[in-house]
């Protein structure tokens, strides 16, 4: 939850990923219930075409021209639902919107409305039916979430809680405005040289063609994160210091979002995954390796 709320105070896209039935829908539908957005949700299917997203030019009969109807892309909080069951073609048309926060159609560009911020939701790629997202687009999220199944005490807090009627109304906290007007303030958050140091040279770390990755890492990794990361990683930073009431952004604060950050930024190779290691435990040495050179 708490990951979420910093995505949506930094602006960012969110990408969830596991297995059907974790709550990842629920988790975006109650976060849009809360804020009071504008929100749509598209299901994603194999015969989802781009214009069923973005919007298309209908021909007006009265007034012999094209007029545009916009697509559901028009909105504060996108839910992309299971995107990775719609072909890459589909999935291509969120890029521009993910990036530029706008939509061309037919040579006409379209602004988004602000915030605009898009919640994709996956299943594994070893899933029937999938098609893997390219790299390009996960590149545009800026946290990738894994819900991981519940604790067997959370397990039996679901029975009990959701077989006994209806879930309860949220109330709208925010509106939209003054969702702009926090992530506004996010931004204005300092970041001292120290942090801004740390955040560049985790994502510098990460490339295994680099001289500044360490030696095991270029065992391990087939390639690592982009110039985006280190933006990611500080605008994350900036929204936890806020969230944690502090006037400016630490060490502790890169480090906490440098997982849903970093880990779809990195690819292992086949050594890594002989060795049972993934993306997430390369992050979590990178940090350590940090950690003691600090000391």
């Amino acid at each position: 939850i708490d990951n979420v709320l910093i995505n949506i105070l930094s602006n960012g896209n969110l990408l969830f990923e596991d297995y059907p039935g974790l709550a990842k829908t629920l988790m975006t539908n109650t976060f849009a219930d809360a804020l009071g957005c504008d929100f749509k949700r598209v299901q994603f299917t194999p015969d989802l075409l781009p214009a069923d997203i973005t919007g298309t030019n209908i021909y007006d009969a009265k007034k012999g021209e094209f007029t545009f109807k916009p697509g559901p892309l028009f909105c504060n909080l996108l839910l992309a639902d299971e995107i990775n069951r719609a072909p890459p073609k589909t999935q291509a048309a969120l890029l521009e919107a993910m990036e530029e926060k706008q939509v061309t159609i037919e040579g006409i560009t379209h602004k988004l409305p602000a915030p605009f911020v898009v919640i994709a939701t996956q299943n594994p790629i070893e899933q029937e039916g999938t098609y893997p997202l390219p790299e390009a687009q996960l590149d545009r999220f800026m946290f990738l979430i894994q819900m991981d199944y519940p604790t067997r005490n959370e397990e039996i807090a679901i029975a009990k809680h959701t077989t006994i009627g209806s879930l309860p109304k949220l109330k709208k906290i925010i509106s939209g405005k003054k969702l702009k007007e926090f992530q506004q303030l996010v931004e204005r958050v300092p970041v001292p040289d120290h942090v801004h140091e740390l955040a560049v040279d985790l994502v510098r770390r990460t490339r295994p063609n680099s001289d500044e990755s360490p030696a095991w890492l270029k065992k391990l990794v087939q390639w690592g994160a982009g110039p985006r990361a280190v933006q990611y990683l500080v605008k994350g930073a900036k929204a936890r210091a806020v969230l944690e009431g502090n006037y400016m952004t630490s060490m502790e604060d890169v480090e906490k979002v440098a997982n849903p950050v970093l880990s779809h930024r990195i690819l292992t190779n086949f050594h890594a995954r002989s060795e049972g290691m993934n993306s997430t435990e390369v992050v979590a040495r990178l940090i350590e390796d940090a950690r003691k050179e600090q000391r």
